[in-house]
Parts: C-alpha cells; structure tokens; sequence
C-alpha cells in the first residue's frame, strides 16, 4: 500500500480525505501544519505527499520548498491543495517545488488521478 503524508490544518478536510483515501487502498499519515509536514515527512518518507497551502506555523509552500532541498525527501512528489484557483496560484506552487496542484473543494476523482499518475 502506498503511504501518503497529507499536511491539513482544517479537520472536515482531513477526516474526509483520510476515509476516501484509506478507503481507496492508500495507508495515510497526517500533520496539521507545514512545520509538522516537514518533520513527518522526515520521519516516515511516505511516497507521495499532499500539501494544503495555507498552513499554521509554515506555510506549504515554504515547507515543500524545505522538503525539496533536503536529500532524505527531495524526490517525494508533492501535490498542492488549495482553495486559491487562480493560474498564479498554480505557477506560485509548481514554483515552490509542488509536481502537481489541486484545487478545493477536492474531486476525489481527479485527485486520485493526479497520485496515481505520480506514484
């Protein structure tokens, strides 16, 4: 089973993508806030991560620009989720190093899409 690190802050988010996510054959790690991500993702090298951008503490683009220059998880691929949908909210992530971004509120569809074509 693929192990998936999701960096949630907002708790009807997590809970939600943490079931369907299980529920579709994934093992699931958490962290509430950027900082959190960055340490987890140490900890437990999951093979993809989903990152929400607006974070507590550091926000997601910081912690996967970290993500991205430390050896130990800079091939992790991370996908951006966010409520921001504006083309340069797109760029803005692709920028800080994110392979891949969605939009909120998540098609589960489209996002399943999107791990699977990166793992």
């Amino acid at each position: 089973m693929p192990k998936l690190l999701l960096v949630e802050d907002n708790e009807l988010n997590r809970d939600m993508l943490v079931r369907r996510l299980t529920r579709a054959g994934y093992t699931v790690v958490i962290a509430l806030d950027g900082e959190e991500g960055v340490s987890v993702a140490r900890a437990e090298v999951p093979d993809l991560i989903l990152m929400d951008m607006s974070l507590p503490v550091m926000n997601g683009w910081d912690a996967t620009r970290h993500l991205k220059k430390l050896p130990e998880t800079s091939k992790i691929p991370v996908i951006a989720l966010t409520a921001h949908a504006m083309p340069s909210d797109r760029e803005q992530a692709l920028a800080a190093g994110c392979d891949d971004y969605d939009t909120k509120p998540v098609d589960f569809a489209r996002l399943t899409a999107k791990i699977k074509a990166l793992l």
